[in-house]
């Protein structure tokens, strides 16, 4: 019997990380999949289209629609961030957060917030050159308030533990 050498080698790929088509295996692809996950997308394209819709507009001074874009600025760029996070799994490295606590917070906090933008934006359409604009805002205002109305339901099944479905298994935990 030949002498089997003392130590074997049993690595089969390099250092790098696996990459397909171009991105890193550490980007959770299955997230985008996921309804939560095309519901977050959505927010961020339709909650892009209120404030551009608000800001391109000169009424964009007025106190109301400060609000409104206040209100869809900053939710369009937290958004952003947690799809980032959530997409490149950063949650996974910070496991004493409790993420579904977290999720369930934002989207009913965005969903109040974006239901009173709504109000604000949608009571003070007025006649006049923008009418068009501010009331389209408003539309888009209303579609995103039940985007994220969809995410804090399926949130909080998430935060439920209830969530044991495709839907629910996707929220991070």
């Amino acid at each position: 019997m030949a002498d089997f050498p003392g130590k074997v080698s049993t690595q089969t790929s390099s250092q790098e990380p696996q990459r397909s088509f171009g991105i890193p295996s550490s980007v959770d692809m299955n997230f985008i999949k996921s309804i939560p996950g095309i519901l977050l997308l959505a927010e961020i394209v339709v909650g892009l289209l209120v404030w551009a819709l608000i800001a391109s507009t000169s009424h964009s001074s007025e106190a109301v629609y400060g609000w409104v874009l206040f209100v869809s600025v900053t939710l369009w760029l937290l958004s952003i961030a947690l799809l980032v996070v959530l997409l490149l799994r950063f949650h996974q490295s910070l496991p004493s957060i409790p993420w579904p606590l977290v999720l369930m917070v934002f989207y009913s906090v965005a969903t109040v917030l974006y239901l009173t933008a709504f109000l604000a934006n949608a009571a003070n359409v007025r006649y006049g050159f923008y009418h068009g604009h501010l009331g389209t805002s408003a539309f888009f205002a209303i579609v995103v308030t039940l985007l994220y109305a969809a995410s804090s339901y399926f949130a909080y099944l998430g935060w439920r533990g209830e969530g044991q479905n495709a839907a629910g298994s996707t929220v991070p935990v």
